[in-house]
């Protein structure tokens, strides 16, 4: 009893010392901010109206000096790169819009190869469940801006590097604003409206765009919107449903799958900018981590009536694509309202009201997630299993007792919900209730020790 209270001690302290260090790094953000706004103020008094980008920065390079033939060289010797492929770069501007586990590694090797300047995007701050993959990141930098959080990292790798930070989500009402600096833009998020909005945006602009996407231990990646090749719409004029849409705060991923494709993505602005090799436009590239295998295959051309980049475009300006595409464009947690207020239980109505009392309690979870975490005298039946009524014959006895309360959880509270609704179909003069916010609810409001992911 005394060494769990004190693990339960521990646990609110390291707790305080995390969210203290987030609330510093977050001061120290908006420090950082305020001298960014008077330098660019101050910088804008000595300078003629103009491209943003090019009017901050210096004057195109025409020779490397010192420190670049040392820091270079082994990229200076190849003949199908030297000299002039090193000044395209250093007079190159790549924006990289999402700073998780393929814009950190992108932005490492961009950054590690020279590019004279990198755009940063990315409206969420560094927690502990992105220290996996997305490598940039540290611990000492919690709840500091991931853009912020990546520039730190990237100027200790390369000072030479000029990195503007744009903390912010990217929308229709400043996406153009914000692409029209940049030569080459690289699509690292993981969301469809983000994906489409750059897709559109990159089209009107004449912005390559270089889009990677990574999912448990599969990766894909191709350029958009060069030369021939065709765009984003050409390819899915149509947004899938939201329910056939998974991120890897859902599915999960494996860091060093991300890792490989990020890496690659900056391969290929590189290839663009310089004019090296042969660029991915108009062919996807396929990666199945769990074999070690890729795949490179032809994807269709533009399509002759595409709304976007036809010669007669339907689309001239930037929508609202989180309507288009019918979900958030972010990966936070989105909870859903499929049930009545009373047709639900929160986690301080279950402890206190139920959890002492006979009952059963379900959690439709993966098994792969319930291994993870579980609470107790809970048992674990897939949501799948439950939609397929696979939990009738393991609970039969218990079904019978039409007294006996089934409460259903997962890790937000939504897929409980949809298995809420399944099970009172089928018994409809049962007691069934869903925990609201699941686990996530019950660390954050019964029990701070309880590890969440």
């Amino acid at each position: 009893m005394i060494k769990s209270e004190a693990d339960s001690e521990r646990t609110k302290l390291e707790r305080e010392i995390s969210e203290l260090r987030a609330a510093l790094n977050r001061k120290e953000q908006c420090l950082r901010d305020l001298s960014s706004t008077v330098t660019a103020a101050a910088r804008a008094q000595n300078q003629s109206e103009g491209n943003a980008m090019k009017s901050q920065g210096e004057s195109a390079h025409t020779k490397l000096n010192k420190d670049d033939v040392a820091r270079y060289s082994r990229q200076l010797i190849l003949p199908s790169f030297g000299v002039q492929g090193q000044l395209k770069l250093k007079n190159s501007s790549v924006l990289i819009v999402g700073l998780g586990g393929l814009g950190c590694p992108a932005a490492q090797y961009l950054a590690a190869a020279g590019c004279g300047n990198l755009g940063l995007i990315d409206y969420d701050d560094v927690e502990r469940s992105n220290f996996h993959r997305q490598i940039l990141h540290s611990e000492a930098r919690c709840g500091m801006s991931k853009a912020e959080s990546a520039r730190i990292a990237l100027l200790e790798l390369n000072p030479n590097c000029e990195i503007r930070c744009h903390s912010r989500l990217l929308y229709s009402q400043n996406a153009m604003h914000i692409l029209r600096g940049y030569d080459v833009v690289l699509d690292c998020s993981d969301n469809l409206p983000t994906r489409y909005l750059l897709s559109d945006a990159c089209v009107m602009l004449r912005k390559p765009l270089v889009s990677g996407s990574a999912l448990k231990m599969d990766g894909q990646l191709t350029v958009y919107s060069y030369g021939n090749g065709p765009c984003y719409r050409c390819i899915y004029p149509v947004p899938p449903p939201p329910e056939a849409v998974t991120n890897c705060g859902d599915g999960g991923v494996l860091g060093a799958v991300t890792g490989t494709i990020g890496a690659m993505q900056a391969l290929e602005a590189i290839k663009v900018i310089v004019g090296l090799g042969d660029v991915l436009a108009g062919r996807l590239l396929i990666f199945d981590g769990s074999s070690g295998t890729f795949r490179n295959v032809r994807i269709r051309s533009k399509r002759p009536n595409c709304h976007v980049c036809s010669a007669q475009p339907i689309i001239t300006e930037l929508i609202d694509y989180e309507i288009f595409c019918g979900m958030h464009a972010t990966d936070k947690n989105n909870p859903m309202q499929m049930l009545a207020a009373d047709e639900r239980m929160s986690v301080e109505e279950y402890r206190e009201k139920l959890q002492a009392q006979p009952h059963l309690l379900i959690d439709v979870r993966p098994t792969a997630e319930f291994e993870i975490c579980q609470l107790p005298k809970s048992v674990n039946v897939p949501l799948v299993e439950i939609l397929d009524d696979g939990y009738l014959k393991r609970f039969s006895n218990h079904l019978e007792d039409k007294a006996l309360p089934i409460v259903l959880l997962c890790r937000r509270g939504n897929d409980s919900q949809i298995a809420v609704q399944h099970v009172r179909n089928r018994f409809p003069t049962h007691f069934v209730r869903d925990l609201i916010g699941g686990l996530h609810a019950w660390a954050s409001n019964i029990d701070p020790s309880f590890p969440i992911y």
